[in-house]
Protein backbone atom coordinates (compact mmCIF):
# COMPACT_ATOMS: atom_id res chain seq x y z
CA UNK A 1 0.00 0.00 0.00
CA UNK A 2 1.28 3.44 -0.92
CA UNK A 3 1.57 5.43 2.29
CA UNK A 4 -0.21 8.77 2.64
CA UNK A 5 1.46 10.90 5.27
CA UNK A 6 0.05 13.69 7.39
CA UNK A 7 2.65 15.88 9.09
CA UNK A 8 1.36 17.93 12.01
CA UNK A 9 3.48 21.02 12.73
CA UNK A 10 5.44 22.74 9.97
CA UNK A 11 8.23 24.47 11.84
CA UNK A 12 11.98 23.87 11.77
CA UNK A 13 11.43 20.10 12.13
CA UNK A 14 8.19 19.38 10.29
CA UNK A 15 8.74 21.35 7.09
CA UNK A 16 12.08 19.81 5.99
CA UNK A 17 10.62 16.37 6.76
CA UNK A 18 7.44 17.10 4.79
CA UNK A 19 9.46 18.34 1.81
CA UNK A 20 11.56 15.17 1.67
CA UNK A 21 8.61 12.80 2.07
CA UNK A 22 6.70 14.88 -0.49
CA UNK A 23 9.23 13.85 -3.14
CA UNK A 24 8.15 10.20 -2.77
CA UNK A 25 4.67 10.16 -1.18
CA UNK A 26 1.45 12.09 -0.99
CA UNK A 27 1.96 14.36 2.03
CA UNK A 28 -0.49 16.66 3.79
CA UNK A 29 1.35 19.36 5.70
CA UNK A 30 -0.88 20.60 8.53
CA UNK A 31 -0.39 23.60 10.79
CA UNK A 32 -2.79 25.70 12.88
CA UNK A 33 -0.95 28.90 11.85
CA UNK A 34 -2.88 30.20 8.82
CA UNK A 35 -0.19 32.79 8.01
CA UNK A 36 2.46 30.07 7.94
CA UNK A 37 0.33 27.93 5.60
CA UNK A 38 -0.29 30.88 3.27
CA UNK A 39 3.42 31.68 3.09
CA UNK A 40 4.40 28.05 2.43
CA UNK A 41 1.71 27.74 -0.24
CA UNK A 42 3.29 30.71 -2.02
CA UNK A 43 6.78 29.21 -1.72
CA UNK A 44 8.07 31.24 1.25
CA UNK A 45 9.70 29.67 4.32
CA UNK A 46 10.47 32.33 6.92
CA UNK A 47 12.67 29.91 8.89
CA UNK A 48 14.97 29.76 5.84
CA UNK A 49 15.40 26.02 6.30
CA UNK A 50 13.86 25.24 2.89
CA UNK A 51 14.37 27.12 -0.38
CA UNK A 52 11.51 27.93 -2.75
CA UNK A 53 13.01 25.53 -5.31
CA UNK A 54 12.87 22.70 -2.75
CA UNK A 55 9.22 23.41 -1.99
CA UNK A 56 8.46 23.29 -5.71
CA UNK A 57 10.37 20.02 -6.15
CA UNK A 58 8.27 18.34 -3.45
CA UNK A 59 5.43 17.54 -5.84
CA UNK A 60 3.44 15.34 -3.45
CA UNK A 61 3.25 17.99 -0.71
CA UNK A 62 0.18 20.14 -0.03
CA UNK A 63 -0.51 22.51 2.87
CA UNK A 64 -3.65 23.00 4.93
CA UNK A 65 -5.13 24.27 8.19
CA UNK A 66 -8.18 22.01 7.80
CA UNK A 67 -8.27 18.98 10.09
CA UNK A 68 -10.62 17.07 7.76
CA UNK A 69 -7.90 17.07 5.07
CA UNK A 70 -5.92 14.73 7.34
CA UNK A 71 -8.55 12.04 6.80
CA UNK A 72 -6.65 10.99 3.66
CA UNK A 73 -3.56 9.99 5.65
CA UNK A 74 -2.80 6.59 7.11
CA UNK A 75 0.48 7.65 8.74
CA UNK A 76 0.67 10.72 10.96
CA UNK A 77 3.93 12.34 12.04
CA UNK A 78 3.69 14.85 14.90
CA UNK A 79 6.50 17.44 15.02
CA UNK A 80 5.16 20.12 17.36
CA UNK A 81 7.33 21.96 19.94
CA UNK A 82 7.81 20.61 23.47
CA UNK A 83 8.79 23.65 25.57
CA UNK A 84 9.08 24.16 29.31
CA UNK A 85 6.93 26.46 31.43
CA UNK A 86 7.99 29.27 33.78
CA UNK A 87 8.74 26.69 36.47
CA UNK A 88 11.01 24.74 34.10
CA UNK A 89 8.57 21.85 33.89
CA UNK A 90 7.57 20.17 30.59
CA UNK A 91 4.73 21.96 28.81
CA UNK A 92 3.02 19.20 26.88
CA UNK A 93 0.12 21.38 25.71
CA UNK A 94 1.15 21.49 22.01
CA UNK A 95 1.77 17.72 22.04
CA UNK A 96 -1.58 16.96 23.64
CA UNK A 97 -3.46 19.32 21.29
CA UNK A 98 -1.77 17.71 18.26
CA UNK A 99 -2.69 14.25 19.60
CA UNK A 100 -6.31 15.40 19.96
CA UNK A 101 -6.28 16.61 16.35
CA UNK A 102 -4.93 13.30 15.06
CA UNK A 103 -7.27 11.33 17.32
CA UNK A 104 -10.26 12.92 15.59
CA UNK A 105 -9.21 11.56 12.19
CA UNK A 106 -7.55 8.31 13.28
CA UNK A 107 -8.71 5.12 11.53
CA UNK A 108 -8.13 1.41 12.04
CA UNK A 109 -4.67 0.38 10.88
CA UNK A 110 -3.20 3.92 11.08
CA UNK A 111 0.21 4.69 12.59
CA UNK A 112 1.04 7.80 14.62
CA UNK A 113 4.75 8.67 14.81
CA UNK A 114 6.07 11.27 17.24
CA UNK A 115 9.24 13.27 16.57
CA UNK A 116 8.89 15.85 19.35
CA UNK A 117 11.47 15.57 22.13
CA UNK A 118 9.93 14.09 25.29
CA UNK A 119 10.91 12.16 28.40
CA UNK A 120 11.04 8.34 28.24
CA UNK A 121 7.51 6.99 28.50
CA UNK A 122 5.69 10.13 27.38
CA UNK A 123 4.44 8.73 24.07
CA UNK A 124 2.73 5.74 25.65
CA UNK A 125 1.77 7.34 28.98
CA UNK A 126 0.51 10.74 27.79
CA UNK A 127 -0.09 10.73 24.03
CA UNK A 128 -1.63 7.28 23.53
CA UNK A 129 -4.50 7.83 26.02
CA UNK A 130 -5.38 11.06 24.17
CA UNK A 131 -5.40 9.23 20.84
CA UNK A 132 -7.60 6.49 22.30
CA UNK A 133 -10.03 8.98 23.85
CA UNK A 134 -10.60 11.01 20.69
CA UNK A 135 -10.57 8.09 18.22
CA UNK A 136 -12.45 5.56 20.35
CA UNK A 137 -9.90 3.05 19.07
CA UNK A 138 -7.63 0.71 21.01
CA UNK A 139 -3.85 1.12 20.99
CA UNK A 140 -1.82 -1.71 19.44
CA UNK A 141 -5.01 -3.35 18.26
CA UNK A 142 -6.78 -0.74 16.10
CA UNK A 143 -3.95 1.77 15.70
CA UNK A 144 -0.21 1.85 16.38
CA UNK A 145 2.54 4.29 17.33
CA UNK A 146 6.17 4.96 16.56
CA UNK A 147 8.80 7.36 17.82
CA UNK A 148 11.64 8.78 15.72
CA UNK A 149 13.32 11.76 17.40
CA UNK A 150 14.12 14.81 15.32
CA UNK A 151 17.78 15.75 14.87
CA UNK A 152 17.36 19.01 13.00
CA UNK A 153 20.10 21.63 13.48
CA UNK A 154 18.55 25.01 12.54
CA UNK A 155 20.65 27.08 10.16
CA UNK A 156 22.97 24.16 9.32
CA UNK A 157 23.12 23.69 5.56
CA UNK A 158 25.57 20.77 5.78
CA UNK A 159 23.67 18.49 8.17
CA UNK A 160 20.20 18.32 6.63
CA UNK A 161 17.42 15.93 7.60
CA UNK A 162 18.46 13.34 4.98
CA UNK A 163 22.13 13.48 6.01
CA UNK A 164 21.63 12.71 9.71
CA UNK A 165 21.21 9.11 10.87
CA UNK A 166 17.67 8.56 12.15
CA UNK A 167 16.66 6.61 15.25
CA UNK A 168 13.35 4.80 14.75
CA UNK A 169 11.03 2.65 16.87
CA UNK A 170 7.54 1.20 16.94
CA UNK A 171 4.92 0.00 19.42
CA UNK A 172 5.44 -3.62 18.34
CA UNK A 173 8.08 -5.37 16.20
CA UNK A 174 6.04 -5.28 13.00
CA UNK A 175 5.32 -1.55 13.33
CA UNK A 176 8.96 -0.89 14.23
CA UNK A 177 9.97 -2.49 10.92
CA UNK A 178 7.39 -0.47 9.03
CA UNK A 179 8.42 2.85 10.63
CA UNK A 180 12.08 2.09 9.97
CA UNK A 181 11.36 1.22 6.32
CA UNK A 182 9.42 4.46 5.91
CA UNK A 183 12.31 6.64 7.05
CA UNK A 184 14.80 4.63 5.03
CA UNK A 185 13.08 5.93 1.88
CA UNK A 186 14.40 9.46 2.56
CA UNK A 187 17.31 9.19 5.04
CA UNK A 188 20.51 8.75 3.04
CA UNK A 189 22.59 8.46 6.23
CA UNK A 190 20.65 5.37 7.28
CA UNK A 191 18.58 4.47 10.33
CA UNK A 192 19.02 2.87 13.73
CA UNK A 193 16.05 0.81 14.91
CA UNK A 194 15.74 1.05 18.70
CA UNK A 195 14.31 -1.86 20.68
CA UNK A 196 11.41 0.19 22.04
CA UNK A 197 9.77 3.59 21.97
CA UNK A 198 11.13 4.37 25.46
CA UNK A 199 14.70 3.64 24.35
CA UNK A 200 14.31 5.98 21.37
CA UNK A 201 12.81 8.70 23.60
CA UNK A 202 15.67 8.34 26.08
CA UNK A 203 18.32 8.41 23.34
CA UNK A 204 17.06 11.76 22.12
CA UNK A 205 16.79 13.45 25.48
CA UNK A 206 20.31 12.43 26.57
CA UNK A 207 21.90 13.71 23.33
CA UNK A 208 21.19 17.29 24.30
CA UNK A 209 21.66 16.72 28.03
CA UNK A 210 25.18 15.49 27.33
CA UNK A 211 25.99 18.58 25.27
CA UNK A 212 24.45 20.82 27.93
CA UNK A 213 26.69 19.31 30.60
CA UNK A 214 29.81 19.67 28.48
CA UNK A 215 29.08 23.36 27.88
CA UNK A 216 28.30 23.83 31.60
CA UNK A 217 31.76 22.43 32.38
CA UNK A 218 33.57 24.95 30.18
CA UNK A 219 31.29 27.73 31.44
CA UNK A 220 32.38 26.88 34.98
CA UNK A 221 35.97 26.90 33.79
CA UNK A 222 35.38 30.41 32.42
CA UNK A 223 34.12 31.54 35.82
CA UNK A 224 37.21 30.08 37.50
CA UNK A 225 39.72 31.40 34.97
CA UNK A 226 38.21 34.88 35.15
CA UNK A 227 39.10 34.94 38.84
CA UNK A 228 42.58 33.59 38.13
CA UNK A 229 43.07 36.22 35.43
CA UNK A 230 43.75 33.99 32.41
CA UNK A 231 41.93 33.73 29.08
CA UNK A 232 39.63 30.71 28.84
CA UNK A 233 39.96 30.39 25.08
CA UNK A 234 43.75 30.31 25.32
CA UNK A 235 43.48 27.54 27.93
CA UNK A 236 41.08 25.55 25.74
CA UNK A 237 43.35 26.01 22.72
CA UNK A 238 46.30 24.64 24.66
CA UNK A 239 44.31 21.73 26.12
CA UNK A 240 42.88 21.00 22.66
CA UNK A 241 46.30 19.90 21.41
CA UNK A 242 45.60 16.54 23.06
CA UNK A 243 43.86 14.20 20.59
CA UNK A 244 40.95 13.24 22.84
CA UNK A 245 40.14 16.62 24.38
CA UNK A 246 36.52 17.60 23.60
CA UNK A 247 36.31 20.95 21.75
CA UNK A 248 33.51 22.69 23.68
CA UNK A 249 33.48 26.46 24.25
CA UNK A 250 31.78 28.62 26.88
CA UNK A 251 28.65 30.57 25.99
CA UNK A 252 24.93 31.14 26.37
CA UNK A 253 22.88 27.95 26.10
CA UNK A 254 19.44 28.55 24.64
CA UNK A 255 17.34 27.36 21.75
CA UNK A 256 14.60 24.77 21.48
CA UNK A 257 16.72 21.77 22.51
CA UNK A 258 19.84 22.04 24.65
CA UNK A 259 18.45 24.52 27.16
CA UNK A 260 15.11 22.67 27.41
CA UNK A 261 15.51 18.92 26.97
CA UNK A 262 17.44 18.23 30.20
CA UNK A 263 14.41 19.44 32.17
CA UNK A 264 12.29 16.73 30.51
CA UNK A 265 14.68 14.07 31.74
CA UNK A 266 14.96 15.52 35.25
CA UNK A 267 11.15 15.82 35.43
CA UNK A 268 10.81 12.10 34.74
CA UNK A 269 13.56 11.25 37.22
CA UNK A 270 11.92 13.29 39.98
CA UNK A 271 8.54 11.67 39.30
CA UNK A 272 10.23 8.34 40.04
CA UNK A 273 11.69 9.60 43.31
CA UNK A 274 15.23 10.24 42.09
CA UNK A 275 16.80 13.67 42.53
CA UNK A 276 19.19 14.22 39.56
CA UNK A 277 22.20 16.22 40.72
CA UNK A 278 24.69 16.44 37.87
CA UNK A 279 22.16 17.38 35.18
CA UNK A 280 20.48 20.10 37.26
CA UNK A 281 23.83 21.45 38.41
CA UNK A 282 24.82 21.94 34.78
CA UNK A 283 21.49 23.62 34.06
CA UNK A 284 21.99 26.07 36.95
CA UNK A 285 25.42 27.08 35.65
CA UNK A 286 24.17 27.61 32.09
CA UNK A 287 21.00 29.42 33.14
CA UNK A 288 23.03 31.95 35.13
CA UNK A 289 25.57 32.82 32.43
CA UNK A 290 23.54 35.75 31.06
CA UNK A 291 23.54 37.51 34.42
CA UNK A 292 27.27 36.84 34.82
CA UNK A 293 28.04 38.31 31.38
CA UNK A 294 25.96 41.44 32.03
CA UNK A 295 27.59 42.04 35.41
CA UNK A 296 31.04 41.58 33.92
CA UNK A 297 30.25 44.18 31.24
CA UNK A 298 29.06 46.64 33.91
CA UNK A 299 32.25 46.05 35.92
CA UNK A 300 34.41 46.68 32.84
CA UNK A 301 32.47 49.87 32.06
CA UNK A 302 33.08 51.13 35.60
CA UNK A 303 36.78 50.38 35.25
CA UNK A 304 36.78 52.39 32.01
CA UNK A 305 35.13 55.33 33.85
CA UNK A 306 31.76 55.06 32.09
CA UNK A 307 28.68 56.32 33.90
CA UNK A 308 26.36 53.32 34.01
CA UNK A 309 22.96 55.00 34.38
CA UNK A 310 21.76 56.11 30.91
CA UNK A 311 24.87 54.62 29.29
CA UNK A 312 24.28 53.35 25.75
CA UNK A 313 24.96 49.64 25.33
CA UNK A 314 24.66 47.68 22.09
CA UNK A 315 23.93 43.97 22.04
CA UNK A 316 24.79 42.31 18.74
CA UNK A 317 22.46 39.38 18.08
CA UNK A 318 19.38 37.98 19.79
CA UNK A 319 18.82 34.66 17.96
CA UNK A 320 19.81 31.57 19.92
CA UNK A 321 22.62 30.74 17.46
CA UNK A 322 24.58 32.24 14.60
CA UNK A 323 23.32 32.77 11.03
CA UNK A 324 19.81 31.63 11.91
CA UNK A 325 16.52 33.51 12.52
CA UNK A 326 15.40 31.25 15.39
CA UNK A 327 14.79 33.25 18.59
CA UNK A 328 13.18 30.46 20.62
CA UNK A 329 14.47 30.36 24.20
CA UNK A 330 17.25 32.84 23.41
CA UNK A 331 19.33 33.41 26.50
CA UNK A 332 20.69 36.67 25.09
CA UNK A 333 17.59 38.25 26.64
CA UNK A 334 19.01 37.43 30.10
CA UNK A 335 21.96 39.67 29.28
CA UNK A 336 19.68 42.43 27.97
CA UNK A 337 17.30 42.42 30.94
CA UNK A 338 20.16 42.41 33.45
CA UNK A 339 21.90 45.35 31.71
CA UNK A 340 18.60 47.26 31.72
CA UNK A 341 18.27 46.66 35.46
CA UNK A 342 21.33 48.88 35.99
CA UNK A 343 19.54 51.77 34.26
CA UNK A 344 21.46 51.50 31.00
CA UNK A 345 19.90 52.11 27.57
CA UNK A 346 20.21 48.84 25.69
CA UNK A 347 19.82 48.58 21.91
CA UNK A 348 19.70 45.26 20.09
CA UNK A 349 20.78 44.77 16.49
CA UNK A 350 20.21 41.51 14.61
CA UNK A 351 19.79 41.32 10.82
CA UNK A 352 18.61 37.70 11.02
CA UNK A 353 15.82 38.02 13.58
CA UNK A 354 12.24 38.97 12.68
CA UNK A 355 11.47 42.30 14.47
CA UNK A 356 7.80 41.40 14.96
CA UNK A 357 8.64 38.04 16.52
CA UNK A 358 11.19 39.64 18.85
CA UNK A 359 8.67 42.29 19.91
CA UNK A 360 5.97 39.67 20.50
CA UNK A 361 8.17 37.16 22.30
CA UNK A 362 10.42 39.43 24.38
CA UNK A 363 8.92 42.93 24.22
CA UNK A 364 12.10 44.29 22.61
CA UNK A 365 12.49 46.53 19.56
CA UNK A 366 15.36 45.79 17.18
CA UNK A 367 17.61 48.59 16.02
CA UNK A 368 17.50 49.08 12.26
CA UNK A 369 20.95 50.62 11.76
CA UNK A 370 24.14 51.24 13.75
CA UNK A 371 24.03 55.02 13.54
CA UNK A 372 25.26 56.14 16.97
CA UNK A 373 28.13 55.59 19.40
CA UNK A 374 27.94 53.14 22.30
CA UNK A 375 29.74 52.96 25.63
CA UNK A 376 29.72 49.18 25.50
CA UNK A 377 29.15 46.53 22.85
CA UNK A 378 28.28 42.91 23.63
CA UNK A 379 28.96 40.48 20.79
CA UNK A 380 26.32 37.93 21.82
CA UNK A 381 25.79 35.95 18.59
CA UNK A 382 28.46 35.21 15.99
CA UNK A 383 26.54 36.16 12.83
CA UNK A 384 28.88 36.38 9.83
CA UNK A 385 27.76 39.98 9.22
CA UNK A 386 29.14 41.07 12.61
CA UNK A 387 32.67 39.97 11.78
CA UNK A 388 32.92 42.54 8.96
CA UNK A 389 31.22 45.51 10.65
CA UNK A 390 32.90 48.93 10.66
CA UNK A 391 33.36 49.01 14.43
CA UNK A 392 34.75 52.53 14.34
CA UNK A 393 31.33 53.77 13.19
CA UNK A 394 29.62 52.91 16.48
CA UNK A 395 32.38 52.72 19.12
CA UNK A 396 34.28 55.31 21.14
CA UNK A 397 38.00 55.16 21.98
CA UNK A 398 37.15 53.69 25.41
CA UNK A 399 34.11 51.57 24.40
CA UNK A 400 33.99 48.27 26.28
CA UNK A 401 33.78 45.39 23.78
CA UNK A 402 32.78 42.05 25.32
CA UNK A 403 32.97 39.01 23.03
CA UNK A 404 30.68 36.26 24.32
CA UNK A 405 31.48 33.95 21.40
CA UNK A 406 35.24 34.43 21.25
CA UNK A 407 35.26 35.08 17.49
CA UNK A 408 36.68 38.61 17.27
CA UNK A 409 40.44 39.27 17.11
CA UNK A 410 41.76 39.28 20.69
CA UNK A 411 43.33 42.74 20.33
CA UNK A 412 39.95 44.28 19.39
CA UNK A 413 38.05 43.24 22.51
CA UNK A 414 38.19 44.38 26.10
CA UNK A 415 37.32 40.91 27.36
CA UNK A 416 35.73 37.66 26.25
CA UNK A 417 33.90 34.83 27.97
Amino acid sequence: MKEKIGIIGLGYVGLPLAVEFGKKFEVIGFDINATRIAELSSGIDRTREVETSELTASTGLTFTTRVDELNKANIFIITVPTPIDEFKKPDLTPLIKASETVGKVLKRGDIVIYESTVYPGCTEEVCVPVLEKFSQLQFNLDFFCGYSPERINPGDKLHRVTDIKKVTSGSNPEIADRVDALYQTIIKAGTHKASSIKVAEAAKVIENSQRDLNIAFVNELALIFDRIGIDTHEVLEAAGTKWNFLPFKPGLVGGHCIGVDPYYLTHKAESLGYNPQVILSGRRINDNMGVYIANTVIKLMTQNKHKIHDANILVLGITFKENCPDIRNSRVVDVIYELKSFGANVDVYDPHADPEEVKHEYGLSLKKALDEKFHAVVMAVAHEEFKTLDWGAFTLPNTVVYDVKGVLPRQKVTARL
